[in-house]
Parts: structure tokens; C-alpha cells; sequence
């Protein structure tokens, strides 16, 4: 409907605003907090606060919430927000969920830190799928790349929905740990998927991700290099339950799950080293060196070698993740 693609625009815009206006309130509260975490790739590794995340999660909240609000009082159509109230659950309870975490931050004396153990971290983020399974959300039926069409059936809901939360939830948390590659990895990855859902999905999947891709735009001013302030799990995890939310509610499984490629590399790298492998780096004349000689992480590959920047590391993998959500249009 063409109601549908003004509500979105102004509600995108919405959220924009709120998230450029909310985040320098947010990063003032958390140095007064001391919420605040060691920048591992610079020279000085400089203090910086954490747990931006929260300033887009008041964004994408209050962007639903607005459209909500148009597409009932001004237009008498409540049809389908039952799944989109399941979505914005999950989204709330997730990115909460990472907001705990990193309000467990404590700054150890190499200027790392800690949160949940890496076994909490999925059962914390199980919770978070409730929503959307108690209220069947999707089609059963899911379009696999060279598998082709499979009907689950009650094992959707029971079992994908949930398995899907927290595994995109973590995945995209593993990639992290350089100045605005979370956020930057999130807004291609989001925005390519709302732009598939807008001609493939649904009218709510669409929304729920330009509201979050027009969050993540205004977060990327603040987390860029330098970054005023870090995304934090609660970030990451965001971005996790906002991918599978746009994907079971458009039923665009199979583009949600080519998107999700190079954290699903990520995995399969941070595996090898038992998830003991710190993406980061150490600053060495300029550029980021790896702490390792082999390769636990995508940004290893670059970092290897120490002849890059930290800016030119996180476009690296800018170009990766933008090639692996072309391939939605073509597979």
C-alpha cells in the first residue's frame, strides 16, 4: 500500500533523529558511569565508553512505535502488528540482554574486558525468541540456498525461530572489535535486507529494517573511527534479532542466511581457536597487527600481516560483507 512506503520514510526519519540526538546523552552518562573500555587498536589504547547500542535500540523503539501509531489512528489497520509487537519483543529483550552484559564490563590490567561467559551468552539470548514463537510468526515453509523449499512444520517455530535468535544474536557478535565495523556490517547487511523484503517480504519485515537501517546511519556518526563511543553486545545482539525478525516475518530465510555468510566464516574461524581469539589487533607504526600467526578471525587476514589501518581493515570487511549481500539478488 502506498500509505505503507510514507509511514516507513517518516519513521525512519524519526528514528534517525532520535538516535543522533539520544547518543551523545548516552555516551555523557556512561563516562559518568565509568562504563568505559580500553580502544585496543590505537596507540594509547584510549578509554572510550561502551554499550552504544542502547541509544539505537530507543531509536528502533521509538520508530515501531510511530508507525504503529500512524497505522492505526490515522489509517484503521491493525493487521499484522501482533507480529510486529512479537518483533519489537524480541528485539527490547535481546538488546537488554546485551546491555546487562556489558554493564558486566570490568577493565582487567591489559585493558581488556569481561561480561557473560561464552556459554551464558546463547541460553540469555534464548529468551529473546519467546515472542516470536509463542506467536507462530512466519510460514513454515523456508527456501533454502541449493536445498530448495522444506516445510518444517510445528519445528519452525519450536525449534528455527529460537535456534535462528541466538545464533545470528552471537555470530554478529563475534565479529566485532574494530571502529565501526559492527554498526557498518549492520547497516549493509540490514539495509540490503530491507531492500529485498521491500520487492520479496512483507510490509512490517520492510519497516523493521529501514527503521533499524536508518538507526544504524545515525549510530555510524558516533562509532566510526575514532569512535566516541563503542556498540557494545547490546548493539550486536540487536542486529542479530532485527535480521532473523525481518527474515521470519517476510519469509526471506534464504537471503537472511546468505547476509549472515561472513559471520557464519566468522564461527568457523573463532572454532578453530576454541573462541579464545581476539579479532582486535595491537597498533604497530600506524597500522593494526595481529596478536597471532594464524587465522581465527576474518579481520586476522588483513591484520596478519600489519600493513594496514584500522580504517582500512574495517572497509575490507565492509567489501566482504556488501559482496555476500549482493548474492541475494542472484541465488
Amino acid at each position: 500500500m502506498a500509505f505503507m512506503k510514507y509511514a516507513a520514510i517518516v519513521c525512519s526519519l524519526i528514528s534517525f533523529l532520535v538516535v543522533f540526538l539520544v547518543t551523545p546523552i548516552v555516551i555523557r552518562y556512561m563516562k559518568r558511569i565509568k562504563l568505559i573500555v580500553s580502544d585496543m587498536n590505537k596507540e594509547n589504547k584510549p578509554d572510550v565508553p561502551i554499550a552504544g547500542g542502547l541509544a539505537v535500540m530507543c531509536g528502533v523503539f521509538v520508530g515501531l512505535m510511530t508507525y504503529v501509531f500512524i497505522r492505526t489512528f490515522f489509517y484503521h489497520d491493525s493487521s499484522s502488528l501482533l507480529f510486529l509487537f512479537a518483533a519489537i519483543a524480541s528485539i527490547l529483550i535481546i538488546s537488554l540482554v546485551g546491555f546487562v552484559d556489558d554493564l558486566l564490563v570490568e577493565k582487567s590490567g591489559d585493558g581488556s574486558w569481561g561480561g557473560f561467559k561464552q556459554w551464558q551468552k546463547p541460553l540469555l539470548t534464548l529468551v529473546a525468541a519467546i515472542p516470536l514463537m509463542v506467536v507462530n510468526a512466519g510460514t513454515t515453509s523456508v527456501n533454502f540456498p541449493f536445498f530448495g523449499v522444506i516445510d518444517f512444520g510445528l519445528i519452525y517455530p519450536l525449534i528455527l525461530i529460537p535456534l535462528g535468535v541466538v545464533g545470528a544474536a552471537n555470530m554478529v557478535n563475534l565479529l566485532a572489535g574494530f571502529n565501526g565495523l559492527e554498526t557498518g556490517l549492520g547497516i549493509i547487511s540490514i539495509g540490503m535486507l530491507g531492500l529485498y523484503s521491500y520487492f520479496n517480504g512483507t510490509s512490517i519485515s520492510t519497516v523493521i529494517a529501514l527503521v533499524t537501517f536508518a538507526s544504524l546511519i545515525a549510530f555510524y556518526f558516533y562509532t566510526r573511527y575514532p569512535s566516541k563511543i563503542l556498540p557494545g553486545d547490546s548493539l550486536t545482539y540487536l542486529i542479530g534479532a532485527v535480521i532473523v525478525s525481518v527474515a521470519v516475518l517476510g519469509n526471506i530465510e534464504k537471503a537472511a542466511i546468505i547476509v549472515s555468510i561472513p559471520f557464519l566464516i566468522e564461527f568457523v574461524l573463532k572454532l578453530r581457536s576454541k573462541f579464545k581469539a581476539d579479532s582486535y589487533g595491537y597498533y604497530l607504526n600506524g597500522k593494526v597487527k595481529s596478536k597471532y600467526s594464524k587465522i581465527y578471525s576474518i579481520p586476522h587476514i588483513f591484520t596478519r600481516s600489519g600493513r594496514f589501518t584500522e580504517k582500512q581493515v574495517v572497509y575490507f570487511i565492509f567489501l566482504i560483507e556488501l559482496f555476500f549481500a549482493s548474492l541475494i539478488w542472484f541465488v
